[in-house]
């Protein structure tokens, strides 16, 4: 039996500009010496993580207004995670505590190239063992943005409470956004990893997608083809690509951890449709908007870790500026 403990929030999130983000939190042990496997890495820095809580914390450093709902071990490191969205004002209400279980453990190493292997202790993690009583309903209600990631659909109970915090929000009137954030090790076969994340493709109104994992869901088609993504990813309800389609320039920086840089950048862009869901039916807008989201992802991959290294608006604007990407 679960323990529902709770430890309050840090903001009055009565206003329709929240967004509500679902799903897992965990430690990160992040190698300290880049260029090693997790086998030859001799000593790791702790760092909080997990995808829809590292939106959760961009969305709030960026001057909006979010929540996070999911499931953690009644145990330090879960506290410390509950304390470190308060610290970053973060609803942290929506969270539970499992005494039966763990939270959520990854060791990171990090190529020469910033990129990244992972090991993940969930045998199971308290965050597979959130169940539909425990939902906060009345703040999912409240979210102008529901955002969810697909490690919450992998095991049950979590994913039956994760459709019925999707069914909640979109009945509502949320916006949903979806992030893929494939994490191959953590499904029982690829087969059944395309077909659960699949599964809630066409209730999406946003969807964060990387390179391979368009790679992946389109069994090897070309990720850079805009025929791919446009012909055998979409579905009405996304709003984005409704209207127009194309691309917008990136930020270069040299890359220390690229762990939370796609968080980073769904940070940004649900900060702009939070407080102005018309840059949707705005190209101008949306441009800008995803320039912005750009410079958040570059940011982030400049240090180490993912929550520690979440950008404000002030630093993003900086480093754009910089660029020769800012507004005139």
């Amino acid at each position: 039996m679960a323990e529902n403990r709770t430890t309050g929030g840090s903001n009055d999130h009565s206003n329709r500009d929240l967004v509500v983000c679902f799903g897992e939190m965990l430690i990160d042990f992040v190698s300290s010496v880049s260029g090693v496997s997790l086998a030859e890495a001799t000593a790791f820095e702790k760092a909080p993580g997990g995808a829809p809580a590292n939106v959760a914390v961009g969305i709030s450093r960026l001057g909006g207004s979010s929540a996070f709902i999911g499931k953690v071990g009644d145990d330090p490191f879960g506290y410390m995670l509950a304390d470190i969205l308060k610290k970053n004002k973060v609803n942290n209400s929506g969270m539970r505590f499992d005494h039966k279980a763990r939270t959520t453990l990854a060791f990171v190493s990090l190529r020469s190239d910033g990129e990244r292997e992972f090991l993940f202790f969930r045998n199971p993690s308290a965050d597979m063992l959130f169940r539909e009583s425990e939902l906060d309903v009345n703040l999912i209600k409240q979210a102008k943005i529901f955002h969810f990631g697909s490690i919450s659909l992998i095991h049950e109970p979590c994913k039956s409470t994760h459709l019925a915090a999707m069914d909640i929000a979109k009945k509502s009137g949320s916006i949903l956004s979806y992030d893929v954030n494939l994490r191959l090790p953590l499904w029982p076969s690829s087969d059944v990893a395309r077909e659960g994340i699949m599964s809630v493709w066409d209730q999406a109104d946003v969807i964060k997608v990387s390179e391979d994992e368009i790679t992946f869901l389109t069994g090897g088609d070309d990720a850079y083809d805009d025929d791919v993504v446009l012909k055998k990813l979409f579905h009405p309800n996304l709003k984005l690509f409704l209207r127009f389609k194309g691309r917008v320039d990136g930020v270069k920086v040299k890359p220390v951890d690229t762990t939370g840089a796609g968080d980073a950048f769904v940070s940004g862009i649900l900060s702009f449709l939070a407080s102005d869901t018309s840059l949707l039916e705005d190209e101008k807008r949306l441009r800008e908007a995803l320039v912005f989201a750009n410079g958040c992802g570059a940011l982030v991959v400049t240090k180490k870790g993912a929550i520690p290294a979440m950008p404000t608006k002030e630093e993003v604007h900086q480093i754009l500026q910089q660029e020769g990407l800012g507004p005139n």
